[in-house]
């Protein structure tokens, strides 16, 4: 009894041992405002998700192996607060990795590199009324393209990051189409590189991303790429972020100059971005956008936003608040929204 009494101590302690080892953290966002949207056509107001950030519940956590070696996952899901949602699933992020002196290995579903510039070099980023919506470029201004050229995340993927060097980072992701035999192996697969130096005040990264759409019968490649840097001069931070989806005899070009500057107990953000079609007239777009966050707390943030879109006569680009509407070609679209974040 005693040798069984002290082995049982001895895997307790060992427990302990490496419960100490590990962590696991519960974290995420609740974002809601109240959202207004007018056309020549009508208006809609009601609640609205992810003004400030988008909604979401996530787990995530780190084992140490030794050596320098760690293994981490990631798992993370969106809400909607206005009605608590349906179905809820790790669509956001789920990824199991290794990390080390060599950088990390990640394996599952995740950002695109190309959509990460995007979020970083904007001042509202791609949550809420002044978002840049700018991740499908394409099927946002024409007709007849295939949805997802250009997604925000991968699934079935594996990607390399580098390990912090001087300032330099950068990551390589490939997807796999896993498309059932009979179709092309590659349809439906995905590849992106990334390389940034942030160092100080400044930041600046170089995007590109390959996606193979279409049919077995006719593969499309849709290729897409975009620069952004931004220069903290501490009262204020400009930005800038030129980007480009094309495929499928189409091209749609970005170009957009944003600032944030420290006002008072929060932040003042405001962006332009321009939206030009290449290889059809008509289809251009301005979007102008300008918002403040009260910070009532590290934790807690207060925030309004307003924000117009001009299309041209074949355009009908929409606002990025979650709030449904619908902007029919050639009309305008202005809307506002005051909402609420609070990080835990």
């Amino acid at each position: 009894m005693k040798t069984k009494l002290l082995a049982l101590a001895a895997l307790t302690a060992t427990g302990g041992a490496l419960a100490q080892s590990s962590s696991v953290t519960l974290f995420g966002v609740v974002d809601a405002s109240v959202a207004h949207v007018s056309t020549k056509d009508g208006s809609v107001t009601g609640m609205a998700n992810g003004g400030n950030s988008s909604s979401r519940l996530g787990f995530r956590g780190v084992e140490d192996l030794g050596n320098g070696l760690k293994a981490s996952f990631w798992l993370e899901g969106g809400i909607n607060v206005d009605d608590g949602g349906a179905g809820f699933k790790f669509d956001r992020r789920s990824t199991l990795g290794l990390l080390g002196n060599f950088g990390e290995v990640r394996l599952g579903r995740d950002k695109t590199p190309t959509y990460q510039n995007l979020e970083t070099f904007h001042a509202f980023g791609d949550s809420g009324m002044g978002a840049i919506n700018g991740h499908n470029l394409i099927s946002s201004g024409a007709a007849g393209t295939l949805e997802g050229s250009n997604p925000k995340r991968a699934s079935n993927s594996i990607s390399y990051l580098l390990p912090k060097m001087n300032g330099v980072y950068g990551q390589a992701s490939y997807a796999f189409g896993e498309k059932a035999k009979g179709n092309s192996n590659s349809l439906s697969s995905s590849m992106g590189l990334r390389l940034g130096y942030a160092n100080g005040p400044l930041n600046v990264a170089l995007g590109y991303g390959l996606v193979k759409g279409g049919t077995a019968a006719n593969t499309v490649n849709y290729k897409n790429f975009n620069l952004g840097a931004s220069y903290n001069f501490g009262v204020l931070t400009p930005m800038v972020l030129l980007a480009s989806e094309r495929g499928n005899d189409q091209r749609v070009d970005l170009y957009s100059v944003g600032v944030k500057a420290p006002v008072g107990p929060g932040e003042l953000r405001a962006a332009v971005s321009w939206y030009k079609d290449k290889k059809r007239n008509e289809r251009d777009s301005v979007r102008l956008a300008l918002g403040y966050g009260y910070k009532l707390s590290k934790r807690t943030e207060l925030y309004a936003t307003v924000a117009h879109m001009s299309n041209d006569d074949n355009a009908n680009r929409k606002l990025g608040t979650s709030l449904a509407h619908t902007v029919a070609a050639g009309k305008n679209a202005t809307g506002y929204e005051l909402g609420l974040r609070h990080n835990f």
